[in-house]
């Protein structure tokens, strides 16, 4: 997995596009194990993408993972399971040794139609952490959340990821362009329709 800085330029979308909400599905997790991490700059683009009902091959995949979970949690994991496949709330606890250490925060993971051929979407649910990859509006500048993003991932091996960039932060601070990103991204947008360049592989 590479990781890298990035810097963000707006790009535009279409519009009107409509999301649908569904009920959520929570996992409370704890995590511990590490991974690499990346991310900087960036800027918006206008509209978040539909959501669709799921895939009968993202159900399959996706009630696949959740099975391997309750069977074989991963260390320092805890989940629990409502009725919805397509958005989960995960809890995740700061590593300890790092800066973030025994801090809890909230992931926001959203499954599109065609997972796992498509990315998740995944923020942080504010208030998010401070980290010069995390803006505060959730989003979150990590390569493997876009363009690095492969079908053989899970959510399990990108939060352990987003945990392993938390925890090799040497400082807490919000992106040197916080503001002018949040600003731009009014009314539910998604960090998917962001360009993203990254080229950071330090934190």
């Amino acid at each position: 997995m590479t990781h890298k800085q990035i810097i963000l330029v707006p790009t535009q979308k279409n519009p009107e596009t409509n999301t649908k909400e569904n009920p959520s599905l929570s996992l409370s997790l704890s995590l511990l194990s590490l991974s690499p991490s990346l991310s900087v700059s960036a800027m918006t683009s206008s509209s978040s993408p539909s959501r669709k009902a799921l895939s009968k091959i993202a159900c399959n995949r996706l009630q696949k993972e959740l099975s391997e979970w309750q069977v074989n949690p991963p260390t320092g994991f805890k989940h629990k399971v409502t009725d919805n496949l397509q958005k989960w709330i995960i809890e995740v606890i700061g590593a300890p040794g790092t800066l973030y250490a025994n801090e809890t925060y909230k992931l926001q993971v959203d499954f599109p139609e065609h997972y796992p051929m498509e990315a998740p979407q995944v923020i942080f649910v504010p208030p998010a952490p401070l980290h010069p990859h995390i803006y505060s509006n959730g989003h979150i500048c990590l390569d493997i959340l876009y363009d690095s993003w492969s079908p053989a991932m899970t959510v399990n091996s990108v939060c352990i990821s987003i945990l392993s960039m938390l925890s090799s932060s040497p400082e807490k601070q919000r992106p040197t362009d916080n503001d002018r990103y949040v600003k731009n991204c009014k009314n539910g947008r998604s960090p998917k329709e962001t360009r993203w360049w990254f080229h950071d592989d330090k934190v």
